[in-house]
């Protein structure tokens, strides 16, 4: 089951107009071209921008993602209609094969044990194409980024186009070992609803990382910065061993 804020129809709607700056993905669009992808796999593809910016280009795309809001709010922007989508998580997948496949944002760290972890990169590693590659990105636990996630950093009041005026952040309620829980808060001056959502992410070192993706038959290629937060991030770039 998707995160509230992912599956709650009022949150799918106000996600992008909350998150409008996505020049993290000029990173994974320019590594497409470096790549010479014409096929990409995107798990977790949310509201899909990343795979709507795809589709623009002619790159033929598949958007996964496990909450029926967000794929209901992808589908309504421009280039869609040239985009696969499939509600559910990488378990789901048809068979298919793609030259890329990439988690993009907090994705690789939604999945809390090495369990659900291992079965997803199994899943990825059976979907490359002979070459093809994984693409992703974790934070680094080491940064404690969770350290700015409170009302007074993350406060924002954005007045979002059919829904009106509506005030957001997020503060962190748990820290306990790698896994860190936060609670996003939501209020609709239209009507005065305030809707909540919890999620929890783990934050696991590279070594860890490193040793899984090992495990299930994935070569790290190389390891980059993410530009938009440089010394926070591990790129990793891998392939199918």
């Amino acid at each position: 089951m998707a995160d509230e804020i992912f599956e709650n129809p009022r949150l799918a709607y106000i996600y992008d107009p909350f998150d409008p700056d996505r020049s993290d993905l000029d990173a994974y669009e320019s590594m497409i071209n470096e790549f010479g992808a014409s096929s990409v796999l995107d798990i977790g593809c949310g509201t899909g921008t990343f795979a709507c910016r795809l589709a623009a280009k002619g790159i033929e795309v598949i958007g996964l993602e496990p909450a029926e809001a967000s794929l209901m709010v992808a589908k309504t922007k421009r280039w869609s209609d040239r985009v696969k989508w499939i509600h559910g998580n990488a378990l789901d997948l048809p068979e298919l094969k793609v030259d890329l496949v990439t988690m993009t944002a907090n994705v690789a760290q939604v999945y809390l044990t090495d369990e659900e972890l291992k079965a997803t990169l199994l899943v990825i590693r059976e979907v490359l194409l002979p070459g093809g590659r994984f693409v992703f990105e974790t934070r680094k636990p080491e940064s404690q980024a969770w350290l700015e996630w409170n009302k007074e950093n993350t406060y924002q009041r954005v007045d979002v186009p059919k829904c009106g005026v509506v005030e957001g952040w997020v503060d962190v309620i748990d820290v306990r070992d790698s896994l860190v829980s936060f609670q996003w808060t939501y209020i609709f001056e239209n009507d005065g609803a305030i809707i909540t959502s919890i999620s929890t992410l783990r934050f696991r070192s590279f070594k860890e990382i490193s040793q899984t993706l090992r495990e299930v038959g994935l070569s790290v290629e190389e390891v980059r910065e993410a530009p938009d937060r440089p010394g926070r991030e591990y790129v990793f770039i891998t392939s199918r061993q």
